[in-house]
């Protein structure tokens, strides 16, 4: 009798432990693995836009760029990024750490509260490691080494990208936690956009002009090549944003909406300035365009409406459009414009948001706030959030920057660029050509 009781108890536990466990909401699985790889599609999407804007010698080196991430990142991630990013605090809140996310070991049966399993989770999240540094490399393409590059990603994703994430989106992240709903940052506005961006300035800066620049027209070698990045960087955005709802209902909706609705604003937006300033609309501006409305909106893609979306995208692009102009008269060498489009954009963004926010989410705030919560109180969170990203993205860099340099080297030699990235890296040819200019 003993016995039987004992085994009663054992299986009334089991079952109250099984209960206890969040079943798979197969709904919302089936859309978050959808996004990732939406958001994994982006990455051979910049490959194409990047290689089509350089000269036809660095082709193929340069869409290497993007595609060399997919394979270091990833690495990382499943190593140490995650725990890196999700993990709880360690060394005052600088990033995160647990043992049981080194290689994803301890979420083999993880589903989480909202019904997805870990690991889906974990790889969606993985992506936007994946595509970050990739951004960088269009703000120095046709000028570095590519060893020195792969170490130079490496380091910065340990470094750079792990700890913002951590800040921003980790549970226990302070940037998380500044004010009552935290500093907003939807997919990636900070951490992704402006951390990558303002990188890339620095590297500009540091690593100086290519060859030739600015007296020598550096002309993109294939246009059509960019519009089909373009498209597919586009598509892939949905899964960018809406997949940061993290669900398959209202939010993953609201965000979809605002994405293209940013897209469709910017690129008419860059088009018509375009026409007023210089006298023809051109392709090129049409991609830069849907790219500095998408930037725009990532941060803010799930707290404001369509027209808030569509303003903050025509804003943002006219401040894009202004920082691609005023680049050659600055003197400095953002090849891609990778500052001029996402860092600027990114930044637009993440402050801008703040006058579009939608009432629903205001009222929660000031609930969450226990009192009065107004747009301006938002406002000095999201200043704080954007200059934090900035500070440290700058110093850290700076210093990945000079050890690379210094113990592997990165800046290409006058020869090397002379012979092109795809000859001098990789001894092949993208196109097959034997004089390549």
């Amino acid at each position: 009798m003993k016995k039987l009781a004992t085994l009663f108890g054992l299986l009334c536990v089991g079952i109250m432990s099984a209960s206890a466990q969040p079943e798979v909401d197969t709904g919302a699985t089936a859309w978050m693995l959808t996004s990732t790889a939406l958001v994994l599609l982006m990455v051979p999407g910049l490959a194409m836009f990047y290689g089509g804007l350089v000269r036809s010698k660095n082709v193929l080196g340069t869409m290497m760029h993007s595609f060399a991430a997919m394979g270091i990142m990833s690495v990382l991630w499943v190593t140490v990024g995650y725990s890196m990013c999700f993990g709880e605090n360690v060394l005052g809140g600088w990033f995160g750490w647990n043992s049981d996310f080194i290689f994803l070991k301890g979420i083999d049966n993880s589903i989480m509260a909202g019904g997805i399993p870990e690991y889906v989770f974990s790889m969606f999240q993985g992506k936007f490691a994946i595509i970050t540094p990739a951004l960088i490399a269009g703000a120095f393409a046709e000028r570095v080494k590519f060893r020195g590059y792969l170490v130079f990603i490496a380091l910065w994703g340990i470094m750079v990208y792990n700890p913002l994430c951590h800040w921003v989106w980790a549970e226990d992240g302070f940037l998380f936690n500044m004010g009552p709903k935290g500093a907003i940052d939807f997919a990636g506005g900070t951490v992704v956009h402006i951390s990558a961006g303002v990188s890339g300035l620095v590297a500009a800066l540091y690593l100086g002009v290519r060859r030739g620049y600015p007296k020598r027209q550096m002309k993109p070698n294939n246009l059509v090549m960019v519009m089909m990045g373009t498209g597919l960087l586009w598509v892939g955005w949905f899964g960018f944003n809406a997949g940061s709802s993290l669900s398959s209902g209202l939010a993953t909706a609201q965000a979809l909406t605002a994405t293209q609705a940013a897209a469709a604003a910017g690129a008419l937006t860059w088009i018509l300035i375009e026409g007023f300033h210089q006298g023809k609309m051109t392709a090129l501006g049409f991609a830069s365009g849907i790219l500095a409305g998408l930037v725009a909106v990532t941060p803010a893609a799930g707290v404001v409406q369509p027209m808030g979306a569509m303003a903050l995208a025509a804003a943002a692009t006219m401040v894009c459009y202004l920082m691609v102009i005023l680049k050659d008269k600055l003197g400095y060498d953002d090849s891609l414009d990778a500052f001029g489009i996402h860092g600027v954009g990114g930044i637009v963004g993440a402050i801008g948001l703040v006058f579009f926010i939608r009432d629903s989410w205001m009222a929660d705030a000031q609930a969450a706030a226990g009192g009065i919560w107004t747009m301006w109180d938002q406002l000095g969170i999201q200043l704080a959030a954007v200059g934090i990203a900035i500070a440290y993205a700058v110093v850290i860099t700076i210093i990945l920057l000079y050890l690379v340099e210094k113990f592997v080297g990165l800046k290409s030699s006058d020869e090397e660029e002379m012979q092109g990235l795809d000859h001098s890296y990789h001894g092949e040819r993208g196109y097959g050509m034997l004089n390549p200019n």
